[in-house]
């Protein structure tokens, strides 16, 4: 078949269309390093390096009370993996996640969160953590750090199997110790039981409850220890909003599974991980928990629990050994659209 000239202008104007639709759905989105972002780079190595610091600070503080690491659990040496069961046991666990939480990667992560959250130096921001994942806890500390945020962490001392389970070496502890030599300055504002309800319901051991108890006296703070969850989670609020000075919360952060800030629905479990900038698509129905307390509020909220599915959206690599350094994983890259 002979095109006419006509025929041929017209395939050129096609194939011209089809080009530059091509080309703009390619440059629509591109991978962005997080250096190309002012400053964020920098602000996530400066996170990550504070963890590691951290880190070695609580190893170091465990060994000085005697409690050897298990290295067969701790093959990293972080000094933060607790033991399988304990007193403080409150429900099963995964050692592999554990492990992986302790890669200071996840506080570059918690950086670039903040910042895709727009948060600003200053900000207030609310913590709500078990003793499940201390070391998720100390990366969003170690990111606070390094925007110059404000947070105000609520602490529950129950902790799932290999998380800050060791009577004497709770994440109390590892506060006390990084915020003394200043890798960290900041303080727990209060603590609960934790546990199912927050109560140290169902635990393992009959004798944990009174422990939990001493351990919350030896600390000096605010027990929360209501009836009930509901009255846990307007404690909590109480708490946050009297710290906060009247200055509005910016954000809030979950750390693991406690009641209060978690809930015990099935929504709870089908909310998403990460940061939630939006309320999200769920279910109707009752639910607890300051999760969906504060996206009710059009507040954003980090949700930090499968560490696994966190590694896979953000880059970072699920039970390495060694941990990679700071500035290699994929966490230091971000998807932007233009």
């Amino acid at each position: 078949m002979r095109l006419t000239s006509k025929g041929i202008r017209f395939s050129i104007i096609l194939f011209l269309l089809s080009l530059s639709f091509l080309l703009a759905s390619t440059l629509s989105i591109q991978i962005e390093k997080a250096s190309d972002t002012p400053g964020l780079r920098n602000k996530q190595i400066e996170s990550a390096e504070t963890m590691y610091r951290a880190l070695d600070a609580a190893k170091q503080k465990r060994l000085s009370l005697g409690l050897k690491i298990n290295y067969s659990l701790d093959p990293n040496s972080t000094g933060i993996i607790g033991e399988e069961f304990t007193e403080l046991t409150t429900t099963l666990g995964q050692i592999k996640d554990k492990r992986s939480s302790a890669n200071p990667d996840f506080a570059a992560m918690m950086v670039k969160y903040f910042n895709q959250a727009g948060l600003k130096k200053g900000d207030i921001v609310c913590i709500g953590a078990s003793g499940s994942f201390p070391a998720l806890a100390l990366a969003t500390l170690s990111a606070a750090k390094a925007l110059e945020l404000h947070p105000l962490m609520i602490y529950s001392i129950g902790a799932s199997m290999y998380g800050a389970n060791l009577p004497e070496f709770t994440f109390l502890e590892i506060m006390k110790e990084v915020s003394e030599k200043g890798i960290i300055p900041f303080s727990i504002v209060a603590v609960s039981m934790g546990g199912h309800n927050d109560l140290a319901e169902g635990m393992f051991y009959p004798e944990a409850k009174n422990l939990i108890r001493q351990i919350a006296r030896r600390s000096g703070l605010y027990l929360i220890h209501e009836n009930n969850v509901e009255d846990s989670i307007r404690k909590r609020l109480s708490i946050y909003e009297h710290y906060s000075e009247g200055k509005p919360i910016r954000c809030f952060i979950n750390i693991g599974g406690a009641s209060a800030n978690f809930g015990n629905s099935e929504d709870s479990v089908a909310f998403p991980n990460g940061l939630v900038n939006d309320k999200p698509d769920l279910p109707p129905g009752p639910r607890t928990g300051l999760i969906f307390y504060f996206t009710e509020k059009g507040i954003p909220v980090i949700h930090l629990l499968n560490v696994k599915r966190l590694g896979e959206i953000n880059g970072i690599p699920y039970d390495p050994i060694p941990f990679p350094k700071p500035g290699i994983s994929g966490v230091f890259e971000q998807e932007t659209r233009r």
